[in-house]
């Protein structure tokens, strides 16, 4: 009897419920997951930003480039982690577990294909775009390195997806903890040259990355190893290259690997702009990013939950349950917003000093910090629909979404940075432009009710 309300309980924890509790247990572990690398990320900016303006704005250009190959990695881990989610709900593991293992192998091979075109490419990317010499040169070193750690990643990516899709995403906090402690130390030691290490700089900051993305790739492997989840999803038994599920699980990822393609390519293009304006203004960007990136961590934590919990309660038979759920979430994204978005404009400044004590970047930063606010106050509310669409599986509809409005985005950054050559603050005021479009677009499509009885 033991043995059966154990199962039980593995099984129905799986099946969740439209309720603010539910939402907040599984959005809470994504969020503090998400915390912890964004403080990487800051302390990794920061330590850039002792070495010089010059090497903050590579970064920031060289970030964006990452990015976009992680994204490409994420889009392929969201579209499995729809359809695990939805085998989730019908309480089909060994379905899960096929379309888990599966998932493994298009995982590295995705990889592998883009480290040889990121390889091929960035040179002639950045020689064609970027103004400044020492920025290409320092842009390529960094990405000859860089890109190394994909593998890592992308795996890292797929075992989060896993265990989002089973509702164990406490799990992600273990992984990055130890990737962050990681990144931080060897950050420290390779940057500088402490510990008898060299002194590397950009490219140590490149090297450390890795260190941390192997890290968290082991741990999360381990998780499930030694927490023996093998046993509930029979892993071993489906370790044979499925064509079949491979297509099906493309098809639903494609449009997303799109999608977050030409949705960071818009900002890897925003970023060559601005690099056109100076040197300042690059290195201000590069902050002002990861200060976007520390105020989005709960809202992106809670559109993640959004999407997994749509496509669990579809795959429960609830549709009618779906706006109630989508509208619960953006309220609660909303106030998350709203808290941050006040406690960062009444300590703007001390805040922006932690990256580089510099008062005229300082002074050049404040406006567009103010204009990022109000952009991530409609954020909020976009990207939580915006991944309520997604997790209704129609990724072709995401995809047509995404291309439109990076669309509106590229044509006001052209026109008001490339063009125009307007301040900086006006810059940033393309995240308002994307994020508005955003809003709409999927507030219109959820409306339509077209997303109903999507099979994948």
């Amino acid at each position: 009897m033991a043995q059966y309300l154990s199962d039980l309980y593995r099984q129905i924890i799986v099946k969740v419920s439209v309720s603010n509790k539910s939402i907040i247990r599984l959005a809470a572990p994504i969020s503090f997951a998400l915390l912890i690398p964004q403080i990487s990320f800051l302390t990794n900016t920061a330590f850039l930003g002792r070495l010089g303006e010059r090497e903050l704005g590579v970064n920031g250009i060289t970030g964006v480039y990452y990015l976009i190959l992680s994204m490409i990695g994420y889009g392929l881990s969201s579209g499995i982690q729809v359809q695990m989610a939805r085998r989730a709900g019908e309480q089909d593991n060994a379905g899960l577990a096929r379309t888990f293992t599966n998932g493994i192998m298009l995982s590295l091979g995705f990889a592998l294909l883009l480290m040889m075109v990121s390889l091929w490419l960035a040179p002639l990317i950045f020689g064609l775009s970027l103004h400044g010499s020492d920025h290409i040169f320092l842009s390529v070193d960094y990405l000859y390195i860089r890109v190394w750690g994909l593998p890592f990643l992308m795996l890292t990516q797929l075992f989060n997806a896993f265990y989002i899709a089973t509702h164990q995403s406490r799990y992600l906090v273990h992984g990055s903890i130890v990737s962050t402690i990681m990144n931080i130390v060897f950050d420290y030691l390779l940057i500088f040259g402490h510990g008898g290490l060299p002194k590397m700089g950009l490219e140590g900051a490149a090297v450390a990355s890795i260190i941390a993305e192997f890290s968290f790739c082991a741990v999360m492997a381990g998780i499930f190893y030694f927490k023996r989840i093998y046993n509930k999803y029979p892993v071993r038994s489906n370790f044979n290259f499925d064509l079949a599920l491979s297509q099906r699980s493309l098809k639903v990822a494609a449009p997303l690997i799109v999608q977050f393609m030409f949705s960071i390519g818009g900002w890897q293009v925003f970023f060559i702009f601005v690099e056109h304006l100076g040197q300042q203004q690059l290195a201000a960007s590069q902050i002002l990013r990861s200060i976007f990136g520390i105020m989005s961590i709960g809202t992106w934590a809670l559109a993640s939950t959004c999407n997994v919990m749509v496509s669990n309660i579809i795959g429960q038979g609830k549709q009618r349950e779906v706006p109630a759920l989508i509208l619960k979430i953006c309220k609660l994204s909303f106030i998350f917003a709203f808290s941050v978005s006040v406690l960062l404009l009444l300590f703007a400044h001390p805040f922006l000093a932690l990256y580089r004590d510099d008062p005229s970047l300082i002074a050049l930063a404040i406006p567009s910090l103010r204009v990022i606010v109000t952009a991530t106050l409609v954020m909020s509310l976009s990207t939580v629909l915006f991944n309520g669409v997604m997790g209704t599986g129609n990724t072709v509809v995401n995809l047509a979404i995404e291309v439109s409005c990076v669309c509106c985005y590229l044509v006001y950054c052209y026109i008001v940075i490339e063009h125009n050559r307007m301040p900086l603050q006006w810059a940033w005021g393309s995240e308002f432009v994307y994020w508005s479009s955003l809003f709409i677009a999927s507030t219109i499509y959820l409306r339509t009710g077209k997303w109903k009885n999507k099979r994948i």
